[in-house]
């Protein structure tokens, strides 16, 4: 069994990358526990569990039902239930750290936090499992290694959420939502990722992001693997990022 932490914003979080990964994991033998700034409960973004304000794009944009169902059963586990605080993660406690993402304004406590970014950048020192999704490589792409003053994934490749769906995104709802899909605006989550990285080819786009993946359909997923360290880009990539995550984890263990 490993003891996999997984740090959280407050609010806002995408509910299919921490759930379908929780329910993967647990699934699998393993012991997640989870973070939040001052060890409150997290909530994910509500608007990607209901679909409220969707309109016609519901189908398309809100969580799928395997991950709201993989949700609420997320929601009646303990260690959710009673997450510890930012600032008692211990790197030395756990056998990996999963970095999920989220677009609601609400993630910005999250990728800022000057706490989890000397973690994450202790788990990449430790060459120990690292997974991140989404805006969750952010986070990591912020966190600096100490001895160069870089950051940890300079020199490693990568994939995170893609500039062209992310503007997509904005583009089919900003007449309403405004800027909901932008968490930054004017600045995209792949352009930040790939100025920290050794050359732009570091990045990885990966095929086309067009249908969500699941058990039965893993070549519809993405997920890019880099020594400890397995990155992917969307919602829609939660099944196969979670496979390649734990198989890191198996082969640490060796």
């Amino acid at each position: 069994m490993k003891r996999i932490i997984i740090p959280l914003p407050s609010y806002g979080f995408d509910p299919t990358e921490v759930a379908i990964p929780w329910k993967l994991i647990v699934e699998a033998g393993h012991l997640p526990v989870f973070a939040t700034p001052q060890g409150e409960t997290a909530e994910a973004d509500s608007l990607m569990l209901t679909g409220d304000r969707l309109g016609i794009l519901k189908p398309l944009l809100r969580a799928r039902l395997d991950a709201v169902s993989a949700y609420a059963k997320l929601l009646e586990d303990p260690a959710f239930q009673s997450p510890i605080p930012y600032s008692a993660i211990q790197s030395s406690d756990y056998d990996g750290i999963l970095l999920a993402g989220g677009h609601d304004k609400g993630v910005i406590e999250y990728l800022e936090s000057a706490e989890l970014q000397l973690i994450v950048s202790q788990f990449f020192f430790d060459q120990k499992p690292v997974g991140a999704i989404c805006h969750g490589v952010v986070l990591a792409a912020r966190s600096l290694n100490p001895d160069t003053g870089a950051s940890v994934l300079r020199g490693y490749k990568t994939t995170a959420l893609l500039k062209q769906q992310e503007l997509l995104a904005y583009g089919l709802t900003r007449l309403w939502l405004k800027d909901y899909y932008l968490t930054y605006p004017g600045l995209a989550v792949q352009d930040e990722v790939s100025s920290v990285l050794v050359c732009k080819e570091d990045f990885i786009e990966g095929p086309a992001p067009l249908l969500r993946d699941d058990m039965a359909h893993l070549q519809r997923g993405y997920a890019l693997r880099d020594r400890h360290y397995v990155s992917a880009r969307w919602p829609g990539d939660a099944y196969s990022f979670s496979l390649a995550f734990m198989k890191v984890l198996a082969e640490s263990a060796k």
